[in-house]
């Protein structure tokens, strides 16, 4: 999916679709976590613990889309 950032006030704002929203459970009161590697911008929702501090949401891995590549020999189809 690509997308385009606006213009919000002096910054820019990222339009997140119903759908990413519903499947991640951010609503408009949610923290979001933002990150970056220099590289890569990470969004992650900001979960509640049981100790009451807030910490990132666990890691999901991400998929690439691409098959994974056999190995001779591997019995897997």
């Amino acid at each position: 999916m690509i997308k385009t950032l606006r213009p919000v006030g002096n910054s820019l704002g990222l339009i997140i679709d119903r759908p990413i929203l519903d499947l991640l459970g951010i609503d408009r009161q949610s923290q979001l976590q933002v990150t970056t590697d220099g590289k890569v911008l990470y969004i992650e929702p900001v979960v509640q613990d049981s100790r009451d501090k807030t910490r990132p949401s666990p890691k999901r891995k991400a998929t690439s889309g691409k098959k994974a590549s056999r190995r001779s020999g591997d019995k897997r189809g």
